[in-house]
């Protein structure tokens, strides 16, 4: 089992069982939360956690316009 482990206090620790259905992200362009499945972000057998970022539909859509004019 993986999991998520927060100590909120000196007394108080929240620990969450990473699952399938409960590892989310936003987009860094509007915010939107985005359920994400980690095998998906896995390339070459690694995962960066820290510098990757997942746009939503939309964002990614207007991304692509501006680079594709």
């Amino acid at each position: 089992m993986f999991y998520v482990k927060t100590q909120l206090s000196e007394n108080t620790v929240i620990t969450t069982e990473i699952t399938d259905d409960n590892v989310f992200t936003r987009c860094p362009d509007c915010g939107k939360e985005l359920s994400i499945d980690l095998n998906d972000m896995i390339e070459d057998g690694e995962i960066d956690l820290e510098y990757t970022a997942v746009c939503c539909e939309d964002c990614y859509d207007k991304r692509c316009k501006k680079v594709f004019r």
